[in-house]
């Protein structure tokens, strides 16, 4: 892959993971709520709800979803509920079981990996973005497997480092919040952000 297309898409990669959406919102509050060594393993959820994504493009699924107003409609809308459901459980999570204070809850790494790439997978405006993103940088002259290895790996070393750097600094926040009026008001902030943002993908359309 010529160097030039491959910087290309490299910038295009990092302005769409620096753009802050479900998955940084899902590695803040994880980081907020268990700790940045849990936002690590949700973040293994991420990358592979990425990799679905990609080979659900590369397959050409990922085309079907966009010609399909049945397909992308019923994505959509299980996306927008599970982030809303997400935002209204953080809502009511009782401010003392962030406290730094108190010993944080546990959960498997299993919950964590299986909640993070369905984030990922029901939002369908992502699989859009692939489709219209990677044939820009595919080459018919050249092998389409190699292609799609580099790119899909590319993307996904840029989603890794920007997500855990959102989880870096929300352990950089939480380390300044040591009360329950604070712990209160941060769990009404990811819980808005998580229902904004299942907002956004419900009134989302496939243009």
């Amino acid at each position: 892959m010529d160097n030039t297309i491959w910087m290309t898409f490299f910038l295009s990669s990092l302005l769409l993971a620096l753009s802050p959406g479900a998955g940084a919102i899902n590695s803040m509050s994880i980081t907020i709520k268990y700790g940045l060594q849990k936002s690590l393993i949700a973040n293994v959820g991420l990358q592979i709800g990425n990799i679905i994504n990609i080979t659900f493009v590369g397959a050409g699924i990922g085309t079907l979803l966009t010609q399909s107003e049945v397909l992308f409609s019923t994505l959509k809308w299980i996306g927008a509920f599970y982030l809303i459901y997400l935002g209204i459980k953080k809502l009511r999570e009782p401010p003392h079981n962030n406290s730094l204070q108190q010993k944080q809850p546990d959960i498997s790494s299993k919950a964590l990996i299986i909640q993070s790439i369905i984030v990922n997978v029901t939002n369908p405006k992502s699989i859009v973005f692939l489709v219209a993103l990677l044939p820009q940088f595919i080459s018919a002259d050249k092998p389409y497997l190699e292609q799609i290895l580099i790119l899909a790996g590319t993307l996904i070393l840029v989603d890794s480092f920007v997500m855990f750097g959102y989880s870096f600094l929300a352990g950089k926040i939480i380390g300044r919040l040591k009360n329950e009026r604070y712990m209160r008001l941060l769990n009404r902030l990811f819980g808005s952000m998580f229902i904004s943002a299942g907002a956004v993908i419900a009134v989302s359309s496939q243009s």
